[in-house]
């Protein structure tokens, strides 16, 4: 437990030795080899990323809201801004949520920034169960509705920094060679369950209720995301901090932003431009299947049909993120994600060059298979693994901002595109290439990603997160930063300071940042 605790004779051998063995050395304690038993170790990973099922449910539904609520007002919301900002408006809130939990996480606790994210997706989401105009007015309920969104998006918000960043560090006390899934597994994976059940519901409520009750369909739909975060407080109150953070954070002293930006920003820039183009892609084009649906298969068929098909399409995302998972572990989150947004691109294209044959009623079974397939591989590469790269390829002590601005990058492509999408399709001069143009542009920036995760991002192997914080040490030790200032009380106790003229001249293995660092 007491990683940096050493004698005067340990320290000085440690001191005089070169980094590789320093980093050996500092890894002997390692976290799988901490005495806990299998559930001990797995279930934080499950409590810690299991909520952002509630991300997949709340954004994935809204787009079935859309277009009961375009059915039930088509004058007053299918023509104006409401359309857009109902569903837009939570991703502004969920960057909201995701910088600030980000800071809260790494400089008060992993644990209550989720506990709080927990509290506020159970109140929003029941707000906006019961949005209601004042004396029933129908443009007062889509304001209220869309403010309720706003809050609730800043609970999703927290489950990233918070949930995911726990998440992967609670994977570090488990099996070497099946860390990559576990974290995959109860984080995209959630969130692709989510859409499929986000999908899923509309279809069944609206079953039961009938086209005639769509006023309360939509409510039901939107009220049942309560369900998922409820499930899971209990989980988490008896949640403790991850030990990696114990070790590593930087909660009891300032943290130094300039060595930090020095050493990550360019890392951090591919990172989030990756995220900012797959949620431009993913979240646009699930929010508007539904609606694409409906316009294939015209006015003919009932509304639930159109859901029933999009649940299809949901369920495509499934088998393409479990595999993702194991593929992650056996290549590796780099080379897993350029190849899976590569082939995505490659789908997407052959998509815009048949949309005017797939466009057809009869036809709409080919439209689901090869959409369906599109959106499978964006699950096995960036859907799976940008998570994986942004929580594990920076250091524990600042891991929770670092991967909040990546995310929230995302979710302002996803928030562009959801503007982006509807302004494509408005303009394009025929309906041919009303369907075509969004996956022409999606599959040409999926290329674009490709190419930035072959050649710009490093490699990630299953003790990244130990090396990582290594790495920081060393270099904040060459700049004369004291680490001792590191980690809780007890493990600033136990721990020494590395800094050590002899350390002049040492590289970072890092291949963005300074190449040769000088001791201050």
């Amino acid at each position: 437990m007491g990683m940096f605790s050493r004698n005067t004779a340990e320290k000085t051998a440690r001191d005089e030795s070169p980094p590789q063995d320093r980093r050996e050395s500092m890894a002997a304690t390692a976290l799988e080899t901490l005495p806990k038993g299998r559930w001990e170790r797995s279930w934080p990973t499950i409590a810690c990323g299991a909520g952002l099922f509630s991300d997949g449910y709340l954004n994935g539904v809204i787009g079935s809201v859309n277009t009961m609520l375009s059915e039930l007002y088509p004058v007053q919301y299918k023509g104006s801004a409401a359309r857009s900002n109902v569903s837009s408006i939570t991703f502004a809130g969920t960057v909201v949520g995701q910088l600030f939990f980000g800071w809260y996480s790494d400089h008060f606790s992993r644990k209550w920034a989720l506990m709080i994210s927990t509290l506020l997706l159970i109140l929003f989401a029941a707000l906006c169960t019961g949005s209601y105009g004042l004396n029933g007015n129908v443009y007062g309920l889509f304001a209220c509705l869309t403010a309720w969104r706003f809050f609730l998006g800043i609970g999703i918000g927290g489950e990233y920094p918070a949930g995911s960043v726990a998440c992967a560090e609670s994977t570090g006390e488990l099996k070497k060679g099946h860390r990559n899934r576990w974290f995959i597994m109860f984080t995209n994976v959630q969130i692709d369950l989510g859409f499929v059940v986000a999908a899923l519901v509309p279809m069944i409520v609206v079953l039961i209720t009938t086209e005639r009750n769509l006023g309360t369909a939509w409510r039901v739909c939107l009220g049942l995301g309560v369900i998922p975060p409820l499930s899971l407080l209990w989980l988490r109150i008896k949640l403790q901090e991850p030990e990696e953070f114990k070790r590593e954070s930087m909660r009891n002293t300032k943290t130094p932003w300039w060595l930090v930006i020095k050493f990550y920003w360019f890392r951090l820039l591919v990172v989030s431009l990756i995220w900012f183009i797959y949620d431009f892609s993913s979240y646009s084009f699930s929010i508007y299947s539904s609606s694409w649906l409906t316009t294939i298969l015209g006015t003919t068929y009932p509304l639930w049909v159109s859901f029933g098909w999009n649940t299809v399409i949901n369920l495509f995302y499934v088998p393409g993120a479990l595999a993702g998972a194991f593929i992650s572990d056996w290549i590796g989150p780099r080379q897993c994600l350029a190849w899976g947004v590569l082939a995505q691109g490659l789908v997407g294209f052959l998509m815009s060059g048949l949309y005017p044959i797939l466009n057809q009623p009869q036809n709409v079974a080919g439209f689901v298979v090869i959409y369906g397939i599109f959106l499978a591989l964006g699950e096995v590469g960036p859907g799976d693994n940008i998570g994986l790269v942004a929580s594990k390829t920076s250091a524990t002590a600042i891991r929770g901002q670092y991967y909040a601005i990546a995310a929230a990058s995302g979710k302002i492509g996803a928030f562009v595109g959801t503007y982006i999408f509807p302004f494509l399709i408005d303009n394009a001069p025929n309906a041919d290439r009303a369907g075509q143009d969004p996956f022409f542009v999606s599959s040409a920036l999926c290329i674009f990603s490709a190419f930035l995760a072959f050649f710009l991002l490093p490699h990630i192997g299953q003790d990244t997160i130990t090396d990582e914080d290594v790495r920081f040490r060393e270099y904040l030790e060459s700049h004369g930063w004291d680490t001792r200032q590191m980690g809780t009380k007890e493990y600033q106790m136990a721990s020494s300071s590395t800094v050590d003229t002899r350390t002049a001249g040492m590289a970072v293995n890092e291949p963005y940042m300074e190449k040769d660092i000088k001791a201050v």
